[in-house]
């Protein structure tokens, strides 16, 4: 993990998917941990983005930021049926605007379970003298 930049990672875990992400920014980590949860379920390495959803983020703390993403994420994925292929947060008044890149999620290969909520316990994120690392458990 040390060697790159920014990236992601699912580990193992009872029952549920673990995500683990890191990046130089904390805004950066957040999209590794969304683009890994995405991954966990769907192939989007080949999809383009056929739409653009955005987003007011409003959270107390950066622990909140990240679930509240990964909770959006959820929800369109519910509601929609779309899955972001990329991410993007960049701070706004009084809180960050997430945009997704967004695709019908239906017409990507199913690779594994689809996330139904975001776990709060263990969730973290965090900046070291690596840069920013977080972790999250999503309920599958």
């Amino acid at each position: 993990m040390a060697d790159r930049a920014s990236g992601h990672r699912s580990v193992p875990h009872t029952a549920d998917l673990r995500i683990e992400a890191w990046a130089p920014t904390r805004d950066g980590c957040i999209r590794q941990a969304v683009l890994g949860a995405v991954e966990s379920f769907l192939d989007i390495s080949a999809a383009t983005a056929q739409r653009t959803r955005r987003r007011r983020m409003e959270a107390h703390s950066d622990d909140d930021l990240l679930a509240a993403a990964l909770e959006e994420v959820i929800y369109l994925l519910d509601t929609t049926g779309e899955a972001p292929v990329d991410v993007n947060l960049s701070e706004a008044d009084g809180g960050v605007d997430l945009t997704l890149a967004m695709v019908d999620a239906g017409a990507l290969p199913q690779l594994g379970a689809v996330p139904k909520a975001v776990s709060l316990n263990e969730l973290h994120l965090a900046h070291d003298k690596r840069g920013w690392r977080c972790s999250v458990t999503l309920d599958v």
